[in-house]
């Protein structure tokens, strides 16, 4: 039986793996003022577990479909472990990097990354053994575990606002040369994240195995604002150290049913792809989903386009998950005009599906407008936002309790944790439509069929 990338066998008989679906457990810790603290992580961790029941587990009671934390760059922890002087902050990446367990092949995957970085003005400083506990892993994750290591990236000559977009060219560009050299079969080959700003840790466990397995995550010094972690479920689906959550920005409940449409539209996109600023980097981005993908993972690559290339977080999401626009009537002109004008280049990719997402600055929180799965948050008065797929996943006194809430279906919450605000759906959504001239663009050159000159007979 032949073997795909992510794991899964080759279509026979009545099995198609491509209509897999999964419903998962996640959620987020967040620090409204953006403090830094391990109790962040710490609690996190208690979330993930208390989310142990959406997880999914095999034969043998270790071996769990995935599970992983996302949160910012620690710096102080990576200073003290990386075994090399590191720029100011800001002005290096951390990656992690699932390697083949083959010495050879995980050193050649390696100098393939190193010198995608050094083709886009970016230098590597150096690797780290990320530490690992093996005992909490089942007899399929020991099988398939891969070699985890960190990598730290020097920004060079790049510009800081141009980082975390070289960042993304350069690891697609690594991607690409791999799969070209077959350097790694099987995926063993997989950058969970590269970036300045954020830095996961995952894999092929239960919920309750996260922090065991990565001792890191106990350490003190691991300090973050925020934190978005993952319980995997995946119905009838192969699980692999790659698909576990959360991915390079995204953490999802639920299913894309969409998801063959998506992907052929995203391919016959690339063609037309041109970016002023990329130049002849757009031809590292081919192709945008990753064969083999998950629904979240290609969900996933599409979203990090959009973002890299100029978008923000809130803006992607909302073209790729759009309310339900169209028969509204009581929708104000300007969002209207929004959602219609970016309904002519990115088709909805439709759930239901539950959205966590990150950039390292921002936690937002969507609901796609069928609005199947559960979301609900809670803020505090100590200016902290839990959310996740259920309530009960962390206790909290009644007097802590500043507000309690749903997202409702088309819905979106953001956690900026910058400029230390709570943002809801409305402003939201006001600032995204009120910018540009969505709806005159669309009113002045939007042409209907019936404004088409008739047949000449």
């Amino acid at each position: 039986m032949q073997t795909r990338l992510d794991g899964k066998p080759a279509p026979f008989g009545l099995f198609d793996p491509d209509h897999e679906v999964d419903a998962c457990g996640v959620g987020f810790l967040a620090s409204i003022r953006g403090e830094k603290k391990h109790d962040i992580v710490s609690r996190a961790v208690l979330i993930l577990k208390n989310l142990a029941h959406r997880g999914a587990v095999g034969a043998d009671p270790l071996d769990g479909d995935g599970a992983g934390i996302l949160l910012q760059v620690p710096d102080a922890f990576m200073r003290a472990v990386a075994g090399i002087e590191l720029p100011s902050v800001g002005d290096y990446a951390v990656g992690a990097v699932f390697l083949p367990r083959d010495a050879a092949k995980g050193s050649a995957c390696q100098q393939v990354l190193s010198e995608a970085c050094a083709h886009y003005g970016l230098r590597v400083l150096g690797w780290r053994d990320v530490p690992t506990d093996r005992s909490v892993l089942g007899k399929a994750a020991k099988a398939n575990e891969p070699t985890i290591r960190q990598v730290f990236v020097a920004r060079g000559q790049v510009e800081p606002k141009d980082l975390e977009v070289k960042l993304y060219l350069a690891r697609k560009r690594a991607e690409n040369r791999i799969a070209e050299q077959e350097l790694s079969p099987c995926r063993s080959f997989y950058v969970c994240s590269l970036s300045a700003k954020t830095l996961i840790y995952k894999g092929m466990f239960v919920s309750e195995a996260l922090d065991s397995y990565f001792p890191d995550l106990k350490d003190p010094r691991m300090v973050s604002a925020l934190a978005i972690v993952h319980s995997r479920y995946s119905t009838n689906t192969f699980p692999t150290w790659a698909l576990a959550h959360p991915f390079r920005l995204t953490a999802h409940n639920g299913e894309i049913n969409t998801l063959r449409g998506n992907i052929n539209r995203m391919k016959a996109r690339e063609a037309l792809f041109a970016h002023r600023g990329l130049g002849d980097g757009v031809a590292d981005l081919v192709p945008v989903v990753i064969e083999g993908g998950s629904d979240t993972a290609c969900f996933d690559n599409a979203l990090e386009l959009l973002l890299r290339t100029g978008r923000s977080l809130p803006h992607a999401l909302a073209m790729m998950v759009p309310e339900a626009w169209a028969t509204k009537t009581h929708l104000p002109r300007h969002l209207k005009g929004f959602y219609e004008y970016h309904a002519t280049m990115m088709e909805p990719w439709d759930g239901p599906a539950n959205l966590v997402t990150s950039d390292g600055d921002l936690v937002v929180a969507a609901l796609d407008r069928n609005g199947l799965r559960p979301a609900r948050y809670v803020v505090t008065t100590d200016d902290e936002v839990m959310y996740a797929s259920e309530m009960g996943v962390l206790d909290w006194p009644a007097e802590k309790i500043r507000q309690k809430g749903r997202l409702a279906p088309g819905k979106m919450l953001v956690v900026d944790t910058v400029k230390g605000v709570l943002i809801e759906d409305k402003a939201i959504k006001d600032e995204l439509a009120k910018a540009p001239a969505y709806a005159d663009w669309i009113e002045e050159r939007k042409i209907t069929l019936d404004q088409l000159p008739a047949l000449a007979h």
